[in-house]
């Protein structure tokens, strides 16, 4: 069985926190909305399942408690 990794080393995680946390704090600073093009939103959000597809295709280890069997 391969051995699984932390999950804080996981590239895939790693991308969706920083996501996430950019997305909180965009809902609350509502600083780079308005400098951006009404369909950027939506083109973001096609363009975060494409990064997301990638990353997981790329993954050769599994996340999860080293002890775990």
């Amino acid at each position: 069985m391969a051995a699984k990794k932390a999950w804080w080393k996981s590239r895939t995680i790693r991308i969706n926190v920083l996501i996430g946390v950019l997305a909180a704090a965009e809902s609350q600073l509502h600083l780079i909305q308005p400098l951006l093009p009404v369909n950027f939103y939506g083109l973001l959000a096609f363009g975060l399942v494409l990064l997301n597809t990638a990353l997981r295709i790329v993954t050769s280890q599994a996340v999860g408690r080293r002890d775990a069997p």
